[in-house]
């Protein structure tokens, strides 16, 4: 398969389309080809040479991506082979598959473009754990969002007004 490696970092000219060894599926993984990956912080940081990808992570940029499932390890639940899905990951996104754990791992609600999609799972995830699970955002209550025309300000507004 082919990632995007960073042998050097710097620019945008860091970026290199390379083959690298297939991504191995663990017990609980799901592996994913490919279709589309989001640009985060932490991606142009880790091409600037300021991240470093947690340990066990895939070297290669890629902290969301949207796909197909092409594999499951022998402990997942509720995803199959052909699931259009996309994942929050460690790293990785960046490249032609990636193995994530099955709990990472979103179906793509009908509707929704995979190339869309890639850019769903960081945003979905942040801003459900800060506002409905930490600050537990109630019915009734007001949600002050700085910064709303972001993509996270933009969609806590709409699930803010949706719930």
């Amino acid at each position: 398969m082919h990632a995007i490696v960073i042998d050097k970092p710097g620019g945008p000219e860091a970026l290199q389309w390379r083959e690298v060894p297939d991504p191995e599926l663990g017990r609980g993984d799901v592996l994913i080809d490919v279709a589309a990956s989001a640009v985060n912080r932490a991606d142009v940081f880790q091409r600037l040479g300021f991240y470093d990808p947690p340990p066990g992570a895939p070297p290669y940029p890629g902290l969301e991506c949207s796909g197909v499932v092409s594999e499951v390890g022998p402990d997942v639940e509720g995803f199959a082979p052909g699931d259009r899905v996309c994942a929050l990951l460690s790293g990785g996104g960046y490249a032609e598959k990636v193995a994530v754990p099955w709990q990472q791992v979103m179906r793509v609600p009908d509707g929704v473009d995979l190339v869309e999609a890639a850019g769903l799972p960081e945003v979905a995830c942040t801003v459900w754990s800060n506002v409905f699970m930490t600050a537990r955002l109630r019915k009734g209550e007001t949600l002050l969002v700085h910064g709303g025309a972001s993509g996270i300000g933009t969609l806590a507004v709409q699930l803010a007004k949706a719930f």
